[in-house]
């Protein structure tokens, strides 16, 4: 009886090698292939890792344009549709009312703006940075603000990221021109 018992326990082990030279052999296999695919397959790594990504600003700040930054203000305004400002200008009726008669909301009410003067609305807490910004709400001004509002004029409160697409700029410029009572004729 000990005698089978033992040759059991020689067999088990002689299992137990078989295993683990199988696991043995198939990790060398897969290390050394990969070692050989590399020598073949051989690519050589960058000095520098990762991408350089370059920002250019459309304006500069406090609503100065810088040379490279000038537009065309008629040939922008060509671009725009009254029709198209007003359906632009839905994103701006949430804080602004257009309406001759309309009330302040988040923003102050936008009739007349365009040609009035920065923060001149009296029943309106603006920010300091445009209560103290010493403009009036040009063709010009309107587009650069309309890009983007807080690189514009830095430390206004208004949260909007901007009109990114100049027919949209065009169409709500000209659709604030016409909401005023005495609108500008086009430059």
């Amino acid at each position: 009886m000990l005698y089978v018992h033992f040759k059991k326990i020689k067999m088990d082990s002689f299992e137990i090698n078989k295993i683990i030279a199988a696991v043995l052999v198939t990790v060398l296999l897969v290390f050394g292939i990969g070692k050989i695919s590399d020598v073949i397959f051989h690519v050589e790594k960058p000095n520098v890792q990762g991408y350089k990504v370059e920002v250019k600003l459309a304006s500069s700040s406090s609503g100065e344009l810088s040379s490279e930054s000038q537009v065309d203000i008629a040939a922008l305004l060509s671009m725009g549709d009254i029709e198209h400002g007003k359906k632009v200008f839905k994103k701006c009726a949430a804080c602004h009312s257009i309406n001759k008669d309309g009330k302040n909301k988040i923003g102050p009410k936008l009739w007349g703006v365009m040609f009035r003067p920065v923060g001149s609305i009296t029943d309106y807490k603006y920010s300091k940075a445009l209560s103290g910004y010493k403009k009036e709400w040009s063709w010009e001004e309107m587009n650069g603000f309309l890009i983007k509002p807080s690189a514009w004029i830095k430390g206004n409160k208004m949260g909007f990221a901007g009109l990114k697409k100049e027919k949209d700029r065009a169409s709500v410029i000209l659709y604030l021109n016409q909401n005023g009572d005495n609108p500008k004729s086009l430059p």
